[in-house]
């Protein structure tokens, strides 16, 4: 497997680890180039058995996945080619979480920068994610664009740390910082940022360097919740609240001051807001 074989991604491989490091510049958007690319990647490893772990990672420091692609409220047929092999019941970007958690292989986030709305649900379907301290912001956005997250971002999250900060993280829209993510339990922990790479390293080859079948029986015994109800009834929140019209106007007004571009996206929630008051 050769980094060249996708356009976004740069793939390595190393004693069972396969390493992943998203590259789309300029800020690691969640669009169709992206989403094709870790959906085949996904598909490839589903039965290598010589993968044992995926590791996540971006080679931009500032961004790990910035959000799904804001540009697509002008191209709302992007993404209809992915859409036509999603299973029935879940949308394109709930399918892309669910086969990162079905995924047999062991899959770790290794978090700095930040991921907002799709890369906060990116993180957060993982099987793990750690995060460094400083650089690494998480939070689902959606509110201020006048939607919910559509991506399973509402499912993982009540799983992950309670309705109630479940509740706090999609209403508040706010940038988590690693130690609050931690605390939460939205990652398994806070590092300092010169120590991510290590520890992160150093649990994936323990885990590759386990017997044969641990890893498999593990993942058996310790099951990804069933989401198929949350799935729809997300989708259906998303969806009523993506065809109004204050979702449109606030999306299109973000793009036209600065989403998606570097300095727009280091405090998108302060762009929101001020085009929401």
């Amino acid at each position: 497997m050769h980094h060249d074989a996708y356009a976004t991604l740069r793939v390595s491989r190393e004693a069972g680890i396969v390493r992943v490091t998203l590259d789309n510049p300029p800020v690691n958007v969640l669009d169709v180039a992206l989403m094709t690319d870790l959906r085949r990647l996904l598909t490839t490893l589903r039965d290598d058995d010589s993968a044992r772990v995926i590791v996540f990672d971006s080679a931009d420091p500032e961004f790990f996945i910035a959000h799904v692609d804001m540009s697509l409220v002008d191209a709302p047929d992007a993404f209809d080619e992915l859409a036509a092999e999603v299973p029935a019941g879940l949308n394109v970007f709930q399918a892309l979480g669910e086969m990162l958690r079905q995924q047999p292989q062991v899959t770790i986030v290794k978090l700095a920068g930040l991921a907002r709305g799709g890369g906060a649900e990116f993180v957060t379907a993982a099987d793990m994610a750690f995060a460094a301290i400083g650089p690494t912001g998480i939070g689902q956005i959606e509110a201020l664009m006048g939607i919910v997250p559509g991506g399973g971002g509402t499912q993982y999250l009540a799983g992950r740390i309670g309705r109630n900060r479940a509740l706090e993280a999609v209403l508040s829209a706010d940038l988590y910082d690693a130690q609050t993510a931690e605390r939460y339990g939205w990652v398994n922990r806070a590092l300092p940022a010169d120590e991510l790479d290590d520890v992160v390293d150093r649990l994936a080859r323990n885990i590759a360097a386990l017997p044969d079948g641990v890893v498999a029986a593990a993942k058996h015994a310790i099951t990804p919740d069933d989401l198929a109800e949350g799935y729809r009834r997300e989708h259906d929140a998303w969806a009523d609240q993506f065809v109004r019209p204050a979702a449109e106007r606030l999306i299109r007004a973000g793009l036209a001051h600065g989403a998606q571009t570097r300095d727009g996206e280091r405090d998108l929630e302060g762009l929101l807001r001020r085009l929401a008051g």
